[in-house]
């Protein structure tokens, strides 16, 4: 066929007419998604508080070059309060999905170079829209908070963002894990979502409160102390709001990132299995040093943890919070397992209020994430006093009860040493549905110890012996003998064998393997009442 010269030079012509066209309309793209992302020195400002900018949390967060944005171009509701004019783009938070450590997720990073991260209509669609697209897709979600709180312009109608907000989390509460980061200020009322999520991260600027709005002004201000309103040692130690603390941003991801390593993307998964290294056989010869047999002498339980679970390796939760119980996840095998441990070097490891709501939490997330959990007891009851009774020991301690009854992922326990009273009851015995229970042969599993039996029972025949002494000694081990080892347990089937201490990581991780092949369901219901 034959195409006249002229005819194919109108045809470049064309196209570059046409290309130059496109050229123009690429431009205003770019500059409409530009508009949002706040300035150079705005940025700096940012940096300047120890802070980095939504953007650049988003890059750490994900794998490298995956992060997807979705809903760049929203605009937030200017025409309410500017007239109808606006130029603005992004509406101060960051929505979109992409890659972590090869799984995918979603997260919403709040922009406080734009309108100061504050929480208007749009911002609030933006992120549940998100949510709702990772519950759909049964993606973990992440949200990084820095905001100044709700937008004082657009009224009620933030405030209904907020509420849609709360609604959405508690939507995906034990669907997909959900984590908020705690970076910036978070005040008022926007303290509840991060309050309704799995868990919570807090850098050592990051503050959370609710109070009037003259605090809040003061306190972002710097005319304040963080720590004394909300910061994140507070949280972290005294009102137990936050699981995890870091020194900065950069610290705070990387908790979240190796957090999201133990987690499955969805209730429907399982958690991620990572071949070990570590001999599922090998022996554990030094835990018959390093726990005590004399049962008053304080040990770090996290050492016990560190000789059983894969490669010593422990990412503990709440650490700072209630340090009398040790809980968090670990492997046997390969296998993710959370772990519930009591620490006898505080408070010589009794359960109280705070070490009942610590645990109640973390089982509950286990449960719900086909989590098996492994408990390592060794607890001489409930903490007494005035203040537990008052603070509702006997409410919260219940807690703790159903979290286990309720649990029916694998549930494994060893008690190293003490199993007193009611404590032996609350955690993970056969009573409560536990499936198999070890002890080794120095432990002691009674109503109370033996010395304090002793003195209610034989008061009299030791006040009245010739050596008082050496009749309570006597009496001790006859005590011990009949009624308080583990041997007694044993043989009336409330635990299911006795192992040497070396012998501790074979035997829980052959037991492990039979109990994730358990399929448990309770009595059909809507839903139990928690004692809260």
């Amino acid at each position: 066929m034959f195409i006249r010269k002229s005819a194919i030079i109108r045809g470049v012509s064309n196209l570059r007419v046409s290309f130059s066209f496109m050229k123009s309309y690429i431009d205003v793209l770019r500059a409409k998604k530009s508009a949002g992302r706040g300035t150079a020195a705005q940025a700096e400002q940012q940096h300047k508080k120890g802070r980095l900018t939504a953007r650049e949390r988003l890059d750490l967060l994900f794998d490298s070059g995956t992060f997807q944005e979705i809903d760049s171009l929203v605009l937030p509701r200017y025409e309410r309060y500017l007239g109808g004019k606006s130029s603005q783009f992004g509406d101060g938070v960051v929505t979109g999905f992409g890659l972590i450590a090869g799984r995918h997720a979603f997260a919403a990073a709040q922009d406080a170079s734009v309108m100061g991260g504050s929480l208007g209509e749009m911002h609030a669609n933006k992120i549940v829209k998100a949510m709702k697209m990772a519950l759909s897709f049964g993606c973990p979600f992440i949200a990084m908070n820095d905001s100044g709180g709700a937008r004082i312009q657009e009224g009620v109608d933030s405030l209904g963002g907020y509420a849609r907000l709360f609604d959405a989390n508690c939507e995906a509460s034990g669907v997909i894990p959900q984590l908020s980061l705690i970076m910036g200020p978070c005040a008022g009322g926007a303290v509840y979502s991060p309050a309704l999520t799995d868990f919570v991260f807090m850098t050592a600027n990051g503050y959370m409160f609710i109070t009037g709005p003259d605090v809040v002004k003061a306190v972002m201000q710097e005319e304040v102390s963080q720590e004394h309103l909300g910061g994140g040692l507070v949280h972290s130690q005294e009102s137990g709001v936050s699981h995890f603390l870091a020194k900065d941003d950069t610290e705070c991801i990387e908790q979240a990132r190796e957090l999201l390593s133990y987690l499955p993307s969805n209730n429907l998964d399982d958690p991620p299995y990572v071949k070990p290294n570590d001999d599922p056989d090998r022996r554990c010869p030094e835990l018959e040093e390093i726990v005590p047999t004399d049962p008053s002498k304080p040990y770090d339980v996290r050492t016990v943890i560190a000789s059983v679970f894969d490669d010593g390796r422990f990412f503990e939760v709440h650490e700072e919070y209630a340090q009398n119980i040790v809980v968090g996840f670990a492997r046997l095998n390969g296998h993710v397992v959370g772990v519930v441990a009591n620490q006898p070097k505080v408070l010589a490891g009794t359960i109280d209020i705070k070490a009942s709501v610590k645990g109640c939490h973390f089982i509950r997330i286990c449960d719900a994430y086909n989590i098996p959990i492994v408990t390592l007891q060794d607890v001489p009851g409930f903490l007494p006093g005035t203040s537990q009774e008052y603070g509702g020991i006997i409410r919260n301690g219940a807690r703790m009860i159903y979290a286990y009854s309720e649990a029916t992922v694998p549930k494994l326990m060893l008690i190293l040493r003490k199993s007193y009273g009611g404590a032996y009851c609350v955690m993970s015995s056969k009573g409560l549905r536990g499936d198999l229970i070890y002890a080794w042969p120095s432990a002691e599993l009674a109503v109370m110890g033996a010395a304090g039996a002793v003195n209610i029972l034989f008061r009299k025949e030791i006040a009245e012996a010739a050596d008082p002494v050496a009749k309570r000694r006597d009496l001790e081990d006859d005590y011990k003998e009949k009624f308080s080892n583990s041997y007694v347990a044993a043989s009336r089937g409330l635990i299911d064998d006795v192992i040497e201490p070396a012998e501790s990581r074979r035997v829980l991780i052959r037991a492990l393997e039979l109990t994730l092949l358990k399929r448990e369901r309770h009595t059909k219901r809507k839903h139990g009442v928690s004692p809260m």
